[in-house]
Parts: C-alpha cells; structure tokens; sequence
C-alpha cells in the first residue's frame, strides 16, 4: 500500500495514478453494482458520459459504462433515459449523459442558447421552430423519420443532415425546449423537456457561481487530483472563475496544493481529506479495454503525465501514418497502461477482430497477455450484444482460441 503524503506535498505518479483511478472507479471490478441503478450511479459519479458516433465497435456511451459495470446491458441505459428518466442529454465538453440531479447547473447554458439566435439562423426561423414545438406538443414525442416534409438540401458539413428539421430540432434541444427522451443507436427521439420530466415548476437555474462550484466539484470527484485545465476540459473561458474558487478553498484549507512527479511546472490540487488517507493500489490482475473517449483517455496531456501514454486518435490520420491503428482502445491492466488494441467488431460474422496489437514498450509479459486474450473474451460477448448476466461475468476459464488476431507487436511507449 503506498505511504500516507506528507508535507511536502508532493504525489509520485504512482500516487497519482492510484488515486486517479480511484476517483474514476477503474480499481475495482464492480464498483457501481449493476442494472439501470448502476447506470444512474456510474454516470452521477463521473459527472458525463461522452455520447459519439463511432460504431467500429459499441459506441463510446455504452462502452464507458460496460468499463465500471461488467453485467451492464444496454437496456439499462435506456430505462435509466426513457423510465426512471434518472439520465439526460446534453453538452459538456461534447454530447453527452449527464445526471437528472444536474439539471439545474445546465439551464443557463440553454438560456445563453436561447438568446443567440445568430448561431442557428441557417437553421430556420423561428416561427419554424414554433411549428414544430407545436406539433410535438400536439402529436407527442418524434424522430427526426417521422418528418416527411422536408425539401432536401445539401449538407453544409459531414455530419448534418439533408433535412433542414434536423437543425430545428436540435436548436430546440440546446434552448431547452426538447429533450432527448429515448435513443435507437443514433436515431433521437424528441419530446417537449417539461412534458418529459412532468415538470410542474422547472427547477431552479444555478447561478454563475453555483456552476463553477458545479464544475469544481464534477472535476474533484471524478479526478481527485485537479488542474485548471483537467477542470475546464474544453472550457477555458471558466478558467478564470474557477482559479479565483480554488484559491478560496486553499484559503479555508478545503484544498491543497499539490505537485506531481514530472509535471511539477503544472499546478494541481486535491481535498485535503485525502492528505490523511492512504489510497489502495489497484488489483494488479484487474483489466479495462477502454475507450479512447474514456474519461480517462480523452484529456491527453493529463494521460501522458499521469501514465506516461500519449493517446492519439488516428481514426483522423492517414493509413501510413498509422501507429497503433484506426480505432486503438488503451488496455489498462492494473495501474498501467500496457498495451493497445486496434479492434473491429465484425457483426455479420460475430467476430471481435484484432487489427493490430501494440504493446507499450517494457510492458509485455506471458501472464499480462493472459489476462488480456481473456478479458479480450469478455469484451467480444459485450461487443456481440449477448448481454446476458452470465455470459458477461469474467470467464474461470482461459478464452476461445478462436478470437481473430495479429501476432502482437512490441512499441516504445509514446
């Protein structure tokens, strides 16, 4: 167990990884429990859960959850959006699932939406969107299929769409008038957010010291070491009103200043609590396939100091310039980033296939690629959508030699 940190304050990586790993719930194997209460758990606790596209394996919403709960279906995201509405939709530092009990902290944002029509007047006018908010109210929730009055039109970027509703309707997501109430893979369906919710009275907007606080406190939660940056992931306007926060908190001794080995030049805080606490290591045969939209793949700098891994997304990179490959997942085992996988579900064969295996430079070992070839086994019956109990519970018994593979290949750390 590593030693208590004593003045000066000064974290080894070790220690970092240790207690950024705990905060994210990565250091054990069930630690959110299961069913749609666990998805209600897993995403108050982390604060967000990225919403993407991508599907050359489970989109990333999914596979985040499946991370910290292994008998996670997708049906549970789905009660936990659509029944117990404990889950929604909206933007943080991109789309994503954000805590029902959050709410309030994002009804400004939808204001300042509101009051910049600028930002969408290529949409539509808003007399357009009455009309649709009308016939919503009317005929109830819709997709964006059931709109079959649309001129067609060209795509002003790769991800609109031909139908000019599509921007309506998303104008009307981000003013807070719409709410995503159910999803079928990427296929939105909206409904009125006060009809959703069975909204009497709205609650109450935070105000802007409040969502500061918010943000803070989202950021220390799920990260127990902060910087400004790792705060205001994607935000810099915040920075500002978050520093002048933490040096309150320093002052009545909430927080303290800390280092980190190697990235010292960067300031970091924590909750002074966790000065007098020693933070477990993490079960050494413990292994995570993650996203590259993780939680804790996607800050890259902050990965790179804290693990010495630098993640780069190459699905936007040239095949020749390629080093791990199009969609490579970190493979975290224990407390270290050992490994990456370029995987592919093929779906029609009801195949997980392994494009490319990199291993982190002095990471590759006999019994760490055992424990990978069998998570890698768990990991397939998740990708194939057998999303059974049983069949999700990590095997007692070495893996199928069938899962489809490269000869792996040895890499220097990046």
């Amino acid at each position: 167990m590593p030693p208590r940190i004593k003045p000066p304050l000064t974290l080894t990586t070790a220690q970092a990884r240790a207690i950024w790993l705990r905060a994210q719930r990565l250091d054990t194997r069930e630690p959110f429990g299961s069913g749609q209460q666990a998805v209600a758990a897993a995403v108050a606790h982390l604060g967000y859960v990225q919403i993407d596209t991508i599907n050359v394996i489970e989109r990333c919403h999914h596979h985040i959850l499946y991370s910290r709960i292994p008998s996670y279906q997708r049906a549970d995201l789905a009660v936990a959006q659509s029944a117990e509405k404990s889950v929604f939709e909206y933007w943080t530092h991109a789309l994503s699932y954000v805590a029902t009990s959050d709410l309030r902290f994002f009804l400004p944002a939808m204001k300042a939406h509101r009051e910049e029509p600028k930002r969408w007047s290529a949409v539509g006018s808003r007399e357009e969107s009455r009309k649709l908010l009308a016939r919503i109210r009317k005929q109830g929730a819709l997709t964006i299929r059931d709109i079959d009055t649309d001129v067609l039109v060209e795509k002003a970027h790769l991800w609109a769409s031909k139908k000019p509703s599509k921007g309506l309707l998303e104008r009307a997501f981000y003013d807070g008038e719409l709410v995503v109430s159910a999803r079928a893979g990427m296929l939105k369906t909206y409904e009125l957010m006060d009809r959703h919710f069975a909204f009497e009275k709205r609650p109450t907007p935070a105000s802007e010291r409040q969502v500061t606080a918010y943000v803070l406190d989202r950021a220390l939660r799920a990260q127990g070491v902060v910087s400004l940056d790792s705060i205001c992931h994607l935000d810099a306007p915040r920075k500002k009103a978050v520093a002048e926060l933490i040096d309150a908190r320093v002052k009545r001794r909430e927080l303290a200043p800390i280092r980190i080995e190697g990235a010292e030049k960067t300031p970091h805080w924590m909750p002074r609590d966790l000065l007098d606490s020693s933070t477990p290591e993490p079960d050494a045969g413990l292994v995570h396939i993650l996203s590259p939209f993780d939680p804790l793949i996607i800050q890259r700098k902050r990965t790179k100091a804290i693990f010495g891994y630098g993640h780069v997304f190459e699905a936007y990179v040239t095949k020749e310039k390629r080093v791990f490959g199009y969609f490579a997942l970190p493979v975290l085992v224990g407390d270290r980033i050992v490994a990456v996988l370029d995987l592919k579900t093929d779906r029609a064969a009801g195949k997980l296939l392994i494009q490319q295996w990199t291993w982190i430079e002095g990471c590759e070992r006999a019994e760490t690629k055992a424990l990978i070839e069998a998570e890698l086994a768990r990991f397939e019956r998740f990708q194939l959508g057998r999303d059974d109990v049983e069949a999700l519970t990590p095997p007692a018994d070495p893996p199928d030699a069938g899962l489809a593979a490269r000869r792996p290949a040895a890499s220097p750390a990046p």
